[in-house]
């Protein structure tokens, strides 16, 4: 079952980023160098008792006149209700009820998604609690204090937040259609290679990028297995501002990588591997998904004997972070090499599965220390007592260590390039998690 999805909606400067970050961890927007994962982080997965979920921050609009506020606002409000299960609606004690927040409401209310209305800077409940009753006026529920700030009445906000989530049911049937979602940059063909694949125009496809509005799922038959394709064509409404355009199509995209198995990077052939196309693979690496590119429109550029060539190492040097990524070049237009997105997807998704004895991941990892002795620090060195697999879907190992300060990540990175020649692992991430174990444990 997909992670629920919780939005946050609101003016600029309620307080949107200081819940975020309260709520994610402080330095949500620092995130590891690896290139292509994005900085600026718009997305988080937040665990509160037990309950996971992935929250979304609509905000960082600050435009100028209240009209553009108001337009830039609804737009926030409709991608939150397009993509999110529970909406966190938030507003400022200290500045009171304003006209665009009722405005916002209106369209939260005819939604019919769960609201939770959360008044921020509420620091001294007794002097705030009259300010907070005004609230009720927008008539989308109780109002919720908090001092996002302070960390206060942010566990019962979140209370509320959890008790709209679904049961999850014991006996629904356990849905094993492979998930696939098809992600890129607006226009590079997403679409039309689910049409194409699917023989119809099922989903809308024309010249003017982001023509699909929500992201649709599609079932598609192939050699008697049925497929489930999500469409994730970027919410590209008539804003003009590139990086808000570039901000709620990543939305889209955590989105729909969360609910599937397998996520196809689609690259325009005619501009190139971008950043923006690593940003988006960039996400599909973080959550650990199987992986492949496939450069569309392939059918449109001029070739020579060294052209794939060229372009498989332009891709690989732009997602060096994903090695293992397996890519294709492939046609919407023609159907060419389309077929073989099929036995790629089902490759891809065997090896999320492979599982390996601990047997074998320990002769693997003596090999390999042999070869290359392990690193050392002020005359301590790393020792590597024992490897187990402990998951699928990503291939998640712990590895038991005397030193976890010791195990540098180019070792692991060794470690892994080991087990790969092995294994192979084509189109997918491998996790490694680094445990201590004291030597007189042994």
């Amino acid at each position: 079952m997909s992670k629920p999805i919780v939005a946050i909606v609101g003016r600029p400067n309620v307080g949107k980023s200081t819940l975020f970050n309260a709520l994610a961890g402080e330095n949500i927007s620092i995130v590891k160098d690896t290139p292509g994962v994005t900085r600026d982080r718009i997305y988080a997965d937040v665990e509160w008792l037990n309950y996971n979920f992935t929250l979304i921050d609509t905000g960082g609009i600050e435009p100028d006149s209240s009209d553009i506020i108001l337009s830039q606002m609804r737009e926030q409000a409709q991608i939150a209700i397009d993509t999110a299960d529970v909406i966190i609606f938030i507003v400022d004690v200290k500045q009171g009820l304003v006209d665009s927040d009722s405005k916002v409401a209106d369209m939260l209310r005819r939604s019919h998604k769960p609201v939770v209305l959360t008044v921020n800077k509420a620091d001294h409940y007794e002097k705030s609690i009259a300010d907070v009753y005004e609230f009720y006026n927008l008539g989308i529920g109780d109002p919720v204090p908090i001092s996002a700030a302070s960390k206060q009445g942010i566990g019962d906000m979140l209370d509320v937040v959890v008790s709209y989530f679904p049961e999850e049911s014991t006996n629904a049937e356990e849905d094993e259609r492979p998930r696939i979602a098809v992600v890129g940059k607006p226009n590079v063909g997403k679409s039309s290679i689910i049409n194409k694949l699917l023989g119809e125009n099922r989903v809308i496809v024309s010249d003017i990028a982001g023509t699909t509005r929500d992201a649709i799922d599609t079932a598609i038959n192939w050699n008697g297995r049925e497929y489930v394709f999500i469409d994730t064509a970027g919410l590209r409404r008539k804003s003009k501002i590139k990086e808000e355009l570039e901000r709620y199509s990543i939305i889209r995209t955590v989105t729909a990588v969360d609910r599937a198995d397998v996520v196809v990077v689609v690259i325009d052939a005619t501009e190139g591997v971008t950043e923006q196309d690593a940003k988006i693979a960039g996400i599909a690496h973080d959550r650990g998904k199987g992986i492949l590119i496939a450069v569309n429109k392939w059918d449109a550029v001029e070739k020579d004997d060294k052209t794939i060539y060229k372009y498989t190492s332009k891709i690989r040097e732009t997602l060096s972070f994903m090695p293992y990524a397996e890519i294709m070049f492939v046609s919407a237009e023609t159907g060419q090499r389309l077929p073989k997105l099929f036995e790629m997807i089902d490759m891809v998704i065997e090896n999320q599965s492979m599982r390996i004895s601990t047997g074998v991941l320990n002769e693997i990892m003596s090999e390999a220390v042999a070869l290359q002795q392990p690193p050392s620090d002020k005359g301590r060195r790393l020792k590597l007592y024992y490897i187990t697999q402990v998951s699928v879907k990503p291939p998640t190992f712990v590895i038991f260590v005397n030193d976890k300060e010791l195990m540098h990540f180019s070792y692991t990175r060794y470690l892994e390039n080991k087990i790969r020649d092995t294994f192979g692992f084509r189109g997918t991430s491998l996790k490694f998690i680094i445990r201590e174990r004291k030597e007189k444990e042994q």
